[in-house]
């Protein structure tokens, strides 16, 4: 059975790096998926590697279906999700999802 989050923010931080802030769900075993998806314990984030080939928006999107298909979690944007750092563009376009 699938259960739900919330995303409480989207950030791209000083690296680089995209962070998905959940509500509530901890990911700290995500590196055994060996996807490239990682976990900040201070940040309660899911993040991606700094860009390299990928896109935000193709990370992003990987990021949550790995957290769905390997965790069991879809991953909601809500109208209280906050971004950082993320251009207009880019938020509209993650927001299609």
């Amino acid at each position: 059975m699938i259960q739900t989050d919330s995303i409480k923010s989207i950030e791209i931080d000083r690296e680089g790096k995209l962070h998905v802030i959940t509500d509530m769900t901890t990911y700290p075993m995500i590196y055994r998926t060996a996807t490239e998806v990682h976990w900040d314990v201070d940040k309660h984030s899911l993040y991606s590697p700094k860009l390299r080939e990928w896109s935000y928006l193709k990370w992003h999107n990987h990021i949550l279906d790995v957290c769905e298909t390997e965790c069991s979690c879809k991953l909601l944007l809500t109208a209280e999700t906050t971004w950082v750092n993320v251009p207009d563009e880019l938020r509209d376009e993650m927001r299609k999802r």
